[in-house]
């Protein structure tokens, strides 16, 4: 017959060996590690809702011409990442040049432009509007956001305006697409 002590230490014992058990602090580990990728899988969808944004499940190449010195284009290309496609950016020296090659339509030219499985986007083009514009294949060149509208992506800090995104063809013609 065990004394309480020893009926103690054992239990004791018992407990400190599966503490230190390799196997319940993988299992602790890999449950840790599980909750706070499902915690901040959780957190993106959230974000990417909140923001009014869509998402790629897939990650999808954004080639992106800019300038080194505009922070914009840095900040729009954050929330494209954000929104799950994968940016490579390219710092051009004339991003005019860029846009010409492009076949950007001056009066739709905006401060950066992108390569996005074959489109063009110029300026400041919501993700929603990329998904949508992937999703659907409309026969169009590209999709642009002239200028610099404050509250679009990337421009968050300037007071917010309304503004389209504008689908444009190779012949020139245009209409709002969003």
């Amino acid at each position: 017959m065990l004394s309480s002590n020893e009926g103690q230490r054992r239990s004791a014992d018992q407990v400190s060996q599966r503490k230190q058990s390799p196997g319940r602090r993988f299992a602790r580990r890999t449950w840790l590690a599980a909750a706070l990728g499902g915690a901040s899988l959780a957190a993106t969808a959230w974000w990417s809702r909140r923001s009014g944004e869509e998402s790629v499940t897939t990650p999808v190449l954004v080639a992106l011409h800019a300038s080194s010195a505009c922070q914009c284009c840095h900040l729009w290309a954050r929330r494209m990442e954000e929104a799950g496609f994968r940016i490579e950016t390219t710092f051009a020296q004339d991003i005019g040049a860029v846009k010409r090659e492009f076949g950007v339509p001056t009066a739709l030219q905006s401060c950066h432009t992108a390569l996005v499985e074959g489109y063009v986007v110029e300026g400041h083009v919501p993700a929603s509007a990329l998904v949508r514009l992937l999703t659907e294949r409309p026969s169009v060149k590209g999709l642009a956001v002239p200028g610099m509208p404050g509250g679009s992506p990337g421009m968050e800090s300037a007071p917010a305006e309304p503004f389209d995104v504008i689908a444009f063809t190779t012949e020139g013609a245009t209409h709002v697409f969003a």
